[in-house]
């Protein structure tokens, strides 16, 4: 009943894929507001968007989102405990160091995942869903430690997942991928305020 095919505007989906997409735009409204209750929006569409990803065929895609359920409750915790110098938790950006590093990260993950989903799989995109995997994880890592450099990985993660999604037929979560990319601008622009330069 859930993976039962409906037309919405034009665009098929289903209830659980429809869910997932409402969900996951009040997730990033949340998080553009620096509000805490994100994290459990975060929470409930990504365990939603795990079994529609499975469907797909995007394992790494479901993956990830148990990844995002365990990232989303540390960044709950550390948006409620703040850091050692404040009671909440400040916008900062990462730096030189930061940036290299997070990029050897991404790269790393993306190697393994890519050779993971090729070799352990059934998917037939391993290396765009080990890219976006890898790219995923970043943006919800830096985003959990209110990293303003997590709206640039946003940017440019979620322009590639419409095409991915598009590709395999999930339109609705593409035409969502799309208002991500706009809700990153504005999350990118309102962050840049309460950021020191």
């Amino acid at each position: 009943m859930l993976n039962d095919p409906i037309i919405l505007f034009g665009l098929q989906t289903n209830c659980l894929e429809l869910s997932s997409f409402v969900l996951s735009v009040i997730t990033v409204g949340l998080n553009i507001r620096q509000l805490h209750w994100a994290w459990l929006f975060s929470i409930l569409s990504s365990a939603l968007y795990a079994v529609v990803f499975f469907d797909a065929r995007l394992y790494g895609d479901m993956g990830l989102q148990f990844v995002f359920i365990g990232v989303s409750v540390w960044g709950w915790l550390l948006w409620l405990r703040g850091d050692d110098q404040s009671a909440a938790l400040p916008v900062s950006r990462l730096g030189a160091q930061g940036s290299r590093q997070a990029l050897v990260a991404c790269l790393l993950a993306f190697v393994a995942l890519a050779v993971f989903l090729k070799y352990c799989t059934d998917t037939d995109v391993p290396y765009a869903d080990g890219l976006l995997t890898a790219g995923s994880l970043l943006g919800q890592v830096l985003l959990s430690r209110k990293k303003i450099e997590n709206w640039h990985v946003w940017i440019i993660v979620d322009v590639l997942y419409v095409g991915l999604y598009m590709y395999k037929g999930l339109m609705l979560t593409a035409v969502l991928y799309g208002i991500f990319v706009v809700m990153a601008i504005m999350g990118l622009r309102a962050w840049s305020k309460a950021c020191p330069q």
